[in-house]
């Protein structure tokens, strides 16, 4: 008990020592899910997208947000490594099916290594697809699409914002296949090697699971070696991250660790997984039972184990929170972006934290 508490103090401590900054927050309106759309960084320039909705007061167990309305997409940038955000608006998929309207095929292939360059997926159905995909060149200022990803002979994709560039043509993009009975998901890899012009089913990552597995968070530690983090649930109240790693540069994978993080209740959380300059990993997520919070743990080698919680916001009123998306500042403090809540049935905002993994 006394490790417990000690554990507990240090972590507060560190967490009253970062800094919590409101990106998004608007009368009427419901600020959420930045983990759905992507988050990119230059340096100190920081971009990531989340989604405006329009408030509306449901039971407690439910979003608080009118589905009858369109939700809009929106984009935060901060110039000065996420100490201030300026908000603005987003071409990328005003609503979900309408994007479908304007949607054509990539044309031109893609350069993954341009210095500007960020990519942003998503999908049109959670369970059924098709998936959108944009590319901008401009450090996320004008973006060229929607282009349509290919079904990969799957019976859907749900695409959100998660890749690695392995070179000019090169890139893996890690999505969600719908299941056998139709419904989300089983994570697995895809490959272009023509800057997009085609794409290839590479891999599944994990074995079809009850509930879902979705939402992966990927790096690469080597030439050969790509770990993953991924959302799983298993009912509305049991939920976890598991990791896996490949060592065959995405041709196969093995789970890693199984239930690296416990996200609580409310159908989950997905995680944000990082390779810190230090050499640790870093796993960001928001854990929907109380304290209703939002954690990050860390591995020192290589995803094997994982330390204990270092709370980053927490006291939350509800568990319609996190959907987090972070990125390293060149100093090596960490900027994660999150949605919040203030009272069960309030409208839900969108905040962001630096915060310093070595404390």
């Amino acid at each position: 008990m006394r490790k417990i508490a000690v554990l507990l103090i240090a972590c507060l401590a560190a967490a009253a020592a970062d800094k919590h900054v409101i990106v998004y927050k608007e009368p009427g309106r419901f600020g959420g899910w930045p983990a759905n759309h992507g988050i990119w960084s230059w340096g100190n320039e920081i971009v990531f997208g989340f989604s405006a909705a329009y408030y509306q007061k449901k039971d407690a167990g439910r979003h608080q947000y009118d589905n009858t309305k369109p939700e809009e997409s929106r984009f935060a940038r901060s110039v000065d490594g996420g100490e201030t955000w300026k908000t603005e608006a987003s071409p990328v998929v005003p609503a979900y099916k309408e994007g479908l309207s304007s949607a054509s095929q990539l044309k031109e292939p893609m350069d993954f290594t341009h210095p500007n360059f960020a990519m942003t997926m998503r999908f049109t159905d959670v369970s059924k697809g098709p998936s959108l995909f944009w590319y901008s060149t401009d450090r996320a200022k004008t973006w060229k699409g929607p282009f349509v990803f290919p079904m990969l002979e799957q019976a859907g994709i749900a695409a959100r914002t998660d890749y690695i560039v392995n070179g000019k043509r090169d890139a893996f993009v890690f999505l969600t296949a719908a299941k056998k009975n139709g419904r989300e998901g089983r994570v697995f890899c895809a490959r272009t090697q023509d800057g997009g012009l085609t794409w290839k089913f590479v891999s599944w990552i994990g074995e079809e699971p009850a509930g879902f597995s979705i939402m992966p968070s990927s790096v690469r530690l080597s030439a050969s070696k790509l770990v993953t983090a991924t959302r799983v649930k298993q009912d509305f109240n049991v939920n976890w991250i598991d990791v896996y790693e490949s060592n065959d540069n995405g041709s196969s994978w093995k789970m890693l660790v199984h239930k690296a993080a416990d996200t609580g209740a409310g159908s989950g959380n997905p995680p944000t997984l990082l390779k810190l300059r230090d050499g640790r990993l870093c796993i960001t997520y928001g854990f929907r039972s109380a304290p209703f919070a939002i954690y990050a743990k860390f591995s020192t080698d290589e995803g094997k184990t994982w330390s204990e919680p270092r709370v980053i916001q927490t006291g939350g009123a509800a568990w319609d929170l996190g959907y987090v998306r972070s990125a390293e500042r060149p100093d090596g403090k960490v900027v994660t972006a999150y949605y919040f809540n203030d009272a069960p049935h309030t409208e839900r905002f969108v905040e962001a934290t630096v915060w310093d993994p070595k404390q």
